[in-house]
């Protein structure tokens, strides 16, 4: 009987919530609009204070309770995870009423739902570099805040998770073997975030990279990237020395000096072989001008006999007519 009365009683609390809410979506009524929306944001009823803030945006525009509005209506949005529209809210209310001691924050809550509204690594970073922007911004306008700490926390979140998404973008080239590309890739990343949490990894997948591409060159393109390859891992062992990269990079590149070695033992084979068919190409050059200039030979011989013969012969006498 107990039971039964609680779910009576909550059955009529509920239908009276009910019915309050769609008074008041129906009402013109400011006041009561307004007092309805501010005991669902209590309650904790978001997608309800939700629709009444958004009744009452017109209803309060210059009035004191305009500031009030567009405040609870971001937080609402927030709780209820609407993290794009909460913080294009929070950010007009720090705009818009900068003096308001709520302005902090306001504009550290905006900061933070662009931060939440951030997709995964794999997936566009758009997002990512516009909540790092927003983040900044904030630490600009309140450089003395308490919040600042955390803000560079989340700063710092974000930019790993751009350096992350560039580092598995030049593994994907190293994955496909395409070595050339996955060793700029790498390069790229470093250049682009100088402090990364990733250098050891990356400093390993380019050693394996420029070497790769160095022994498996063509032969025109090999020796430049053979020494490319053992430029870096002088670096390496420069920048890290006694790590694990370090070592990698002594082990390849005494592979790589034998390979260069190998290449110029090729090469002078290379150039021996390139000077045998140059002297061949010569003979065969020097035999066919020599050929040439017997036929010339010839033929000038001949002509000049047929010039002698002509010479030679005779002149016919002259003729004249006969008359009848």
């Amino acid at each position: 009987m107990k039971r039964l009365l609680l779910v009576i009683f909550a059955f009529f609390a509920l239908s009276a919530c009910n019915r309050q809410q769609d008074l008041a979506m129906k009402s013109a009524d400011k006041d009561f609009i307004l007092k309805v929306a501010n005991e669902k944001f209590e309650k904790k009823k978001w997608k309800d204070a939700i629709a009444l803030y958004e009744r009452l945006s017109n209803l309060v525009a210059g009035t004191d309770d305009a500031a009030n509005v567009v405040y609870n209506s971001a937080y609402a949005n927030y709780y209820d995870k609407n993290y794009k529209l909460a913080g294009h809210q929070f950010k007009n209310f720090a705009v818009t009423f900068p003096q308001d001691k709520r302005a902090e924050d306001a504009s550290y809550m905006s900061a933070l739902c662009y931060y939440q509204g951030s997709m995964d690594y794999n997936l566009d970073q758009s997002s990512t570099e516009l909540a790092i922007n927003e983040l900044q911004n904030f630490l600009n306008s309140y450089p003395n805040s308490e919040k600042s700490k955390n803000i560079n926390e989340l700063i710092d979140e974000l930019t790993y998770k751009l350096e992350f998404k560039a580092y598995e973008n030049a593994r994907q080239y190293y994955k496909m073997a395409d070595y050339r590309a996955a060793s700029v890739a790498f390069e790229n990343v470093l250049e682009d975030f100088p402090s990364t949490k990733l250098r050891e990894k990356i400093y390993d997948y380019m050693l394996k990279s420029k070497y790769e591409l160095a022994v498996n060159s063509i032969y025109d393109l090999k020796k430049d990237r053979i020494e490319n390859a053992i430029a870096f891992t002088k670096q390496v062992e420069r920048e890290v020395p006694n790590s694990a990269n370090a070592k990698n990079a002594t082990d390849l590149r005494t592979k790589l000096e034998k390979e260069k070695v190998s290449l110029i033992e090729l090469e002078k084979k290379v150039e021996a072989r390139k000077k045998e068919l140059q002297d061949k190409q010569r003979e065969a050059e020097a035999k066919q001008n020599q050929e040439k200039d017997l036929r010339d030979a010839v033929k000038k011989g001949e002509q000049a006999a047929r010039d002698s013969a002509k010479s030679a012969t005779p002149a016919p006498s002259a003729t004249f007519p006969i008359r009848k």
